[in-house]
């Protein structure tokens, strides 16, 4: 299987258990690994028969800054099922980063990551 990779999309959410994260919101980072067969692509030139990144893109932001959900698990879930309704992909990975997780010790991020398929 090829992989299509779109790192650091960056968008800002109201998602979390606290209520100072849903009032406020907080920069969340998506890094994403599309799985599909690339060759149809490749061979015809033709960017009908692959994933079009920069809707993916879109709408992966679109999901950030949508319905607040409390996990972050949760939000990886929702972006992961909205990259396997494009047609060609078979799995993504989906890695959620909470840079400004409320943790009172100092860290760099917190991030879960998850990998679906159709099968």
């Amino acid at each position: 299987m090829d992989r299509v990779a779109l790192r650091g999309l960056k968008a800002r959410g109201h998602h979390g258990v606290f209520p100072r994260e849903r009032e406020e919101g907080q920069t969340f980072i998506v890094d994403l690994v599309l799985g599909l067969d690339t060759r149809p692509a490749a061979a015809a030139d033709d960017l009908t028969k692959t994933v079009h990144y920069g809707v993916v893109a879109e709408e992966v932001v679109g999901v950030v800054k949508g319905e607040p959900v409390d996990l972050i698990e949760t939000l990886a879930e929702r972006i992961a099922q909205q990259c396997l309704k494009h047609e060609g992909v078979e799995e993504v990975e989906v890695v959620v980063h909470k840079p400004d997780a409320p943790i009172t010790v100092p860290f760099d991020d917190v991030t879960i990551t998850i990998t679906r398929s159709r099968a």
